[in-house]
């Protein structure tokens, strides 16, 4: 639970950085931006989201016009609940290049301005609403292909989602280690908790959940590492949505069970239960950031529809 080390310091990176290590097209110019942000000196973050498109990302309304020596881009729009944007140095942002999407990176500077948004997960994630007002951005910064930007989105989301299901598992996990302890501490009628059977039942469908979907994790992560990059967001796509709708699932039942286990310590924000308030209370932030839980739900049973034997139907 290192909020400042994980929210602050690796968030924004973690699911930003990969689109330039994959997209840059510019070895040494990559090579100068990921020695950086890897060092520290630098921070990145993804900026996407903007207030009227989340996961509908064909939406977006940030534009990026060249200028008439076909030399920069001039970048003008918003963007909304961007994770560690309030003190990043570069934003890895979608904009909208005539009718299709491309994908730039834009370093702070003037016309960029960056606001907190106070949310109930983490002050040290800096979560931010941006404006970008006539930024002026070199087209060395383009990512991938001009109007091919949706390629780039996309691909990232895979691994964007990956890392998000990595860590809600990670502290699903954690917080039924805290319950199996709590459980053998926590005397009760005479007894230990971990002695009544409907405490055994609860413990059990959270051990089966969590271990369930671990394992779901490690196959998908085994296809990653094995999967060409390019063919990643063709093939796993929907198994990765269906995942994080599946973990951020487990993590609802999770909170639930942990805070009926730990009863009023659960809802403590300080003392032996404050993780177990903690989670309770930021757990849903994986169900909506990265994709909703519906619409990836709703890509997975589309993509398994497309490779579905027609013969079948």
């Amino acid at each position: 639970m290192m909020r400042g080390f994980q929210d602050g310091n690796m968030a924004g990176m973690t699911i930003g950085l990969t689109a330039v290590l994959n997209f840059a097209r510019d070895e040494a110019w990559k090579n100068r931006i990921a020695g950086e942000v890897f060092s520290g000196k630098k921070k990145l973050c993804l900026a996407i989201t903007e207030a009227f498109a989340g996961s509908d990302v064909a939406g977006l309304r940030t534009t990026a016009e060249k200028t008439p020596d076909g030399k920069h881009y001039i970048v003008n729009g918003t963007k909304k609940w961007i994770t560690n944007g309030v003190f990043c140095d570069y934003f890895v942002v979608g904009v909208r290049t005539g009718k299709a999407l491309s994908v730039l990176l834009i370093e702070r500077g003037p016309g960029v301005e960056t606001k907190p948004i106070k949310t109930s997960y983490s002050p040290a994630a800096g979560t931010a609403y941006i404006t970008f007002d006539n930024v002026k951005v070199p087209v060395e910064n383009l990512l991938g292909e001009e109007n091919k930007g949706i390629h780039v989105i996309l691909s990232n989301f895979n691994h964007e989602r990956w890392v998000m299901s990595c860590g809600s598992i990670a502290a699903s996990r954690f917080i039924v280690e805290e319950c199996l302890k709590w459980s053998n501490q926590r005397i009760v009628f005479g007894k230990r908790l971990i002695d009544q059977p409907v405490i055994r039942q609860k413990l059990a469908k959270l051990i089966a959940l969590v271990e369930a979907n671990q394992s779901w994790l490690e196959t998908i992560t085994y296809q990653m590492c094995h999967m060409p990059y390019k063919q990643q967001a063709l093939h796993l796509a929907g198994p990765i949505g269906l995942l994080k709708m599946s973990i951020t699932r487990v993590a609802h039942e999770v909170a639930d069970e942990a805070v009926q286990i730990w009863g009023g310590r659960g809802l403590t924000q300080s003392g032996m239960g404050k993780y177990i308030e903690h989670f309770n209370r930021t757990y849903k932030f994986d169900a909506i950031l990265g994709g909703a839980e519906e619409v990836l739900g709703d890509l997975g049973v589309r993509q398994a529809m497309k490779n579905f034997p027609k013969a079948m139907l």
